[in-house]
């Protein structure tokens, strides 16, 4: 006599004598395995999409050195050392580190959903040298009274200048000499002016010959082209590169653009001499970034390029 027995979840076998015995029938199928249902949990929310949250920098932090840097996304102000730093619409910003910068510096950005992200950069030292200078502390002054009274004026004509700001992308340029020519001083050495110590060399020398024509190496905007020599910068002209980045060309024979000319990567500016404190006819070429000097060979690279 065949039974039907039930088996599982409603799947019915015929089984007979052979089934009895403990020995399956030819052919018959398995016993299917009906899985154990899942224990209820909590349900865990799905985790939140990465977000580019950290700096990219394009540059070494190193005394009198410069970076170009974008902010993370969704930034909505930055901060560098505790100070506001500017930055283009698409995040991107400049930093620099004064040729007596510390031995840290620290990036800070706050992002749209109230999260800060931070960076802490360490800056590598410079190396300067001590260079003997044969010329007059107070360069083309006559005495040193003459010297300090003229000195008060031309010092308020370039930190006026310093103060304008103008709008140009010329920060954003891989920067070119001004001139090709024997470099013969070094931006950070340390200068002694016939035995009396003077501040350090805030730029670096070009030794081309009297009236040798220099160039821009950004686009900018003039700022400041002397009018008459100063005591110690001479024929002095600055460029605004933006955002805070400048450039001044000293001890110039002449110049051929006037404050408030937009100039270009190449463009003309003048002609190199030896006005103002010089003991030859050379183009020393200063860059500012804000208050802190740095060094235009970093800027600009291998003069063989």
């Amino acid at each position: 006599m065949r039974r039907l027995v039930l088996i599982g979840a409603g799947v019915l076998l015929a089984t007979g004598s052979c089934a009895m015995s403990g020995v399956p029938p030819v052919n018959a199928p398995a016993t299917p395995t009906v899985p154990a249902l899942p224990v209820p949990g909590p349900v865990v929310p799905a985790a939140p999409p990465a977000r580019v949250s950290d700096f990219h920098l394009s540059g070494e932090p190193r005394q009198g050195g410069v970076i170009l840097g974008r902010a993370p996304a969704s930034t909505t102000s930055l901060q560098f050392n505790g100070a506001p730093l500017p930055m283009d619409n698409a995040g991107r910003f400049l930093i620099a580190f004064d040729r007596d910068a510390g031995n840290t510096a620290t990036l800070r950005a706050v992002l749209a959903d109230g999260h800060m992200v931070e960076r802490t950069l360490t800056v590598a030292p410079g190396h300067w040298r001590i260079e003997q200078v044969d010329a007059s502390p107070i360069g083309a002054a006559a005495t040193t009274a003459e010297f300090k009274a003229r000195r008060a004026g031309e010092l308020a004509q370039i930190d006026a200048a310093r103060r304008i700001n103008a709008v140009s992308d010329g920060w954003r340029q891989r920067f070119i000499w001004p001139v090709k020519a024997r470099i013969s001083g070094l931006f950070g050495a340390q200068r002694i002016y016939r035995g009396t110590p003077g501040s350090y060399h805030s730029g670096v020398d070009l030794a081309g010959g009297a009236g040798t024509p220099f160039v821009a190496p950004a686009d900018g905007v003039v700022i400041l082209a002397a009018s008459q020599p100063f005591t110690l910068e001479g024929n002095l002209l600055m460029i605004d590169h933006g955002m805070g980045l400048n450039s001044a060309f000293l001890h110039c024979a002449r110049l051929d653009v006037k404050e408030g000319d937009v100039v270009h990567q190449g463009q003309m500016l003048g002609a190199i001499g030896m006005t103002g404190r010089a003991t030859g006819p050379h183009l020393h070429w200063g860059m500012k970034w804000n208050a802190a000097r740095i060094d235009p060979m970093l800027l600009a690279g291998d003069m063989s390029d």
